[in-house]
């Protein structure tokens, strides 16, 4: 008897132990290449669902001063490192409706975090995304990856969450 308590107990500790482990993801600048394309701004409103929304960027770099290819080439690499873009993520359908964020970021840091659609089952959904979406948005500026922990008490939304953006990650790349 004092056996399988004892088991249990240590069970229960070390399954405690795994589940509060939180692992820090490399950063998406250091993982990825920068983008290919240059462009700027945000949108009024909504994107499609799937789109990538972007503007032309408003002026180009100085590299035809230079008389050397790699300074004009580091100097296009600047130019698209401060470039601002945003990215909008699929719609997640998740049991109390749909979940859509949109990113902006500069280079491949994420600087802002938009949520364009969130669960709307009534007002336990709106206090539980009042609550959870905040936390999510910080973790996925700190983390800048989709590798962020859900918010306890709001699993459903955090699925979704984290779905549209890793939706927008995958299409910033």
């Amino acid at each position: 008897m004092l056996r399988a308590v004892l088991t249990l107990t240590g069970t229960a500790a070390g399954l405690a132990a795994l589940l509060t482990f939180k692992s820090h993801p490399a950063t998406i600048a250091a993982a990825a290449p920068a983008a290919p394309t240059v462009t700027s701004g945000a949108t009024s409103g909504p994107a499609p669902a799937s789109a990538t929304t972007t503007h032309p960027a408003a002026g180009k770099s100085a590299a035809g001063k230079s008389g050397t290819a790699s300074k004009s080439q580091a100097a296009a690499g600047n130019s698209q490192a401060a470039a601002a873009r945003t990215v909008t993520g699929t719609v997640a359908n998740t049991q109390y409706g749909p979940m859509q964020v949109q990113l902006t970021l500069t280079g491949q840091k994420i600087t802002k975090v938009t949520v364009l659609q969130r669960t709307n089952d009534g007002s336990e959904s709106d206090e539980i995304d009042s609550n959870a979406i905040p936390k999510l948005t910080s973790e996925t500026l700190a983390a800048q990856s989709a590798q962020i922990n859900a918010v306890s008490g709001a699993s459903y939304t955090s699925q979704g969450y984290i779905q549209s953006l890793q939706s927008a990650l995958d299409q910033a790349k």
